[in-house]
C-alpha cells in the first residue's frame, strides 16, 4: 500500500501514527513482548495470582502507566486488581481488570482467579493459581481515513483467556513461574508493538527481603518475561525501606530501560511512583520521552495494619 496516494485529509493522522511507531522503535518498546511494569515487586498478582497468598489481608490495587506524555495516542495502561483471602482453606480469590491503549488500538481484559497454598514446613508454602476471563481487542482503522477503502473496516474481537501460576514462598522470599495469558489464536491484526498483548506470556519471578539494620530493609527482585518470537526481557530491581515507611529504589530492564522508584507505606495505604527512561546511546543523546507510573493500594481486614514489604 502506497501511503502517498492517500487523500490529503488522512495525512495528519497517518503522520501521527508513523511518529508513534518511530518513538516505539527508538524506545525499544517493540522488544518488550510480554506486559511488564516497573513496580511489579510490590504487586505481582496481575502477572502471577499465586502471589496474592503472601498477604493475609484483603486489598484493592490500582496502577496507571503513561508513556510519551504530550503525544496523542501514546501507550497508556490502567490496571486494577482486588483480592480477598479465603483463610479457612488457605486460599484467595480476586479479580484483575486491565486496559491498554496504543494509538487506534485498544485492549481490555478481565480475569477472575483463585489461588490455594499448601504448607510444606513451618514457614514454607507452595501455592498454585488458576485464572480465567475474556480479552477484547479493537482497532479503529476507520479513524485513519474513513473515506479510504483500505481503512474503512474496524477490527473487533473477543477471545477467552486462561492462565495459571505456581509460587514457592516463605516469610522472607519467594520464587514463582506463571502463564497468566494463554491464547490459542491471535487477536486482530495488532501492530508489532501491541502484539505483546495477544500472544502467550511466560514469567519467572523472585524476590527477598533482608535487614540491613534495625530500621533499614533491602528488597532485591527480578522478573523475566518471554513471548514467542521476541527476545526474553529481564527486569532487576532493588528497594531500600526506611522504617518500613519510605522506599527508595531503582529498576533496570535488559531492553535498555531504567527507572527510579519511590514508595510510601502509611498504615494500610501504599503509594508508589516510578520514572522510567531509555538507557540506549541514542536515547541518552537524543529523543528520550519518559514513562510515568503510579500505583495506589489499600489493604483491609486481618493483618492490614502491618506494612507489607514482600
Amino acid at each position: 500500500m502506497d501511503i502517498f496516494k492517500k487523500k490529503r485529509n488522512s495525512l495528519p493522522v497517518l503522520a501521527a501514527a508513523m511518529l508513534l511507531l518511530m518513538l516505539a522503535a527508538n524506545q525499544g518498546f517493540a522488544q518488550q513482548a510480554a506486559f511488564t511494569y516497573t513496580q511489579y515487586m510490590d504487586n505481582l498478582t496481575p502477572l502471577n495470582p499465586a502471589y496474592s497468598l503472601l498477604d493475609k489481608a484483603g486489598s484493592i490495587s490500582t496502577m496507571g502507566r503513561k508513556q510519551w506524555i504530550g503525544i496523542d495516542g501514546a501507550p497508556t495502561t490502567y490496571l486494577v486488581n482486588a483480592n480477598m483471602p479465603v483463610e479457612s482453606i488457605n486460599g484467595a480469590a480476586g479479580l484483575i481488570v486491565f486496559n491498554d491503549q496504543f494509538a487506534i488500538e485498544h485492549q481490555t481484559e478481565a480475569n477472575a482467579y483463585f489461588a490455594k497454598a499448601i504448607q510444606l514446613g513451618d514457614k514454607d508454602f507452595l501455592a498454585v493459581s488458576l485464572n480465567a476471563g475474556i480479552r477484547n481487542y479493537t482497532a479503529y482503522y476507520s479513524q485513519l481515513a474513513s473515506s479510504d477503502p483500505e481503512f474503512k473496516n474496524d477490527v473487533r474481537q473477543t477471545k477467552p483467556n486462561i492462565g495459571f501460576g505456581v509460587m514457592y514462598f516463605t516469610d522472607w522470599y519467594y520464587i514463582g513461574v506463571s502463564v497468566p495469558e494463554l491464547t490459542i489464536t491471535s487477536l486482530g491484526t495488532a501492530s508489532v508493538q501491541n502484539n505483546r498483548n495477544f500472544t502467550n506470556h511466560y514469567y519467572l519471578s523472585g524476590a527477598l527481603i533482608t535487614d540491613l539494620s534495625e530500621d533499614i530493609k533491602f528488597k532485591p527482585a527480578a522478573l523475566f518475561s518471554y513471548s514467542q518470537g521476541v527476545p526474553a526481557t529481564g527486569n532487576f530491581s532493588g528497594i531500600i525501606y526506611l522504617k518500613e515507611i519510605l522506599g527508595i529504589g531503582a529498576n533496570y530492564a535488559t531492553n535498555n530501560q531504567a527507572a527510579g522508584i519511590l514508595t510510601i507505606n502509611v498504615d494500610a495505604i501504599h503509594v508508589g511512583y516510578s520514572y522510567q527512561f531509555g538507557t540506549a546511546s541514542n536515547n541518552l543523546g537524543g529523543l528520550n520521552i519518559p514513562t510515568h507510573e503510579v500505583t495506589i493500594s489499600l489493604r483491609f481486614g486481618k493483618g492490614s495494619a502491618n506494612a507489607k514489604l514482600l
